[in-house]
Order: C-alpha cells, then sequence, then structure tokens
C-alpha cells in the first residue's frame, strides 16, 4: 500500500493550461487530471514530476487563492533532481524559462541552476555530485566565507 505524501503542493496561477504544457515540457510532468469548465478553460490540475505530484490551479476568489502579479516572484523555491542539470536547465529555458542562475558546481556537493517560470515560480534543478557529511560540508563553507574549521 502506497502513503499519501505529507506535503502536497498546489501553485496558484493565471493560465493552468499554459503551466501545465510549460511544467510538461521543462520538467517532464505528467498530467493525471485535468478539470475544465464548460468553455474550456482549465481550472485545476494534477501533475506528477518524479515520485512527486502537485496541483495547479487558477486564483479563486472563494478559495482565498490569487496568483502572483505579473513580475512577482514567489519567496519559495521548488527543486527537481535531475540527471544531467545542463542540458535539464538548457531545456527549460529553450521551452519558456527565465534564466535566474546557470548550472554550477557547489560547495556543499551539488551542481544546481536556477530559472523562474512565467507564473513567478522558481524551480532549482540539482543534481548530488559528492556525498558528504555535514563536517565536511560546514567545513567547506566556512573556508568560502575566509574562516578555517572550527
Amino acid at each position: 500500500m502506497t502513503s499519501d505524501p505529507s506535503i502536497v503542493l498546489s501553485l496558484t496561477v493565471s493560465d493552468v493550461a499554459a503551466a501545465l504544457d510549460f511544467y510538461a515540457k521543462a520538467f517532464g510532468a505528467e498530467e493525471l487530471m485535468r478539470m475544465a469548465m464548460p468553455d474550456g478553460t482549465v481550472v485545476q490540475a494534477e501533475m506528477k514530476i518524479g515520485n512527486s505530484v502537485f496541483y495547479v490551479s487558477v486564483g479563486s476568489d472563494e478559495w482565498k487563492a490569487a496568483s502572483l502579479e505579473a513580475g512577482a516572484m514567489a519567496p519559495c523555491l521548488f527543486i527537481i533532481t535531475v540527471e544531467d542539470v545542463d542540458s535539464a536547465f538548457e531545456n527549460a529555458i529553450a521551452v519558456g524559462g527565465t534564466k535566474i542562475e546557470g548550472p554550477k558546481d557547489q560547495f556543499w556537493g551539488m551542481r544546481t541552476s536556477i530559472l523562474a517560470d512565467a507564473f513567478g515560480y522558481r524551480w532549482n534543478l540539482r543534481k548530488i555530485t559528492e556525498e558528504l557529511s555535514s563536517e565536511e560540508i560546514m567545513k567547506r563553507a566556512a573556508e568560502l566565507m575566509g574562516g578555517g574549521a572550527e
């Protein structure tokens, strides 16, 4: 028996159909369910990336949910583990993502990149490149900040 995850996200966007298209093309998200109004306007959908499920819905006064204003950026960051950060990042940018930070190796043992979607959400694409202990990460952080290991 599979248990439900402890946390499931729901992103509120101005155009659900456009978001579904972007997430599928940029991140390989699989659409599990789509709910549309009689006129065809998509109001909610369920998607899956890897083993994580999330919802995408349009703003609603009834549910006290509003999409971000144009140009605004959400304070949260969604992280997706990928096999190849560079190609995943290039693909996401090619299908409409906006570069925030290109791929680079990090002192904590990951290769990461950050992009924004058209709806104000930030996405971090990452791959673990080294298995490091907390102590080694702290040592590297101290060295990077000009101090020695404590």
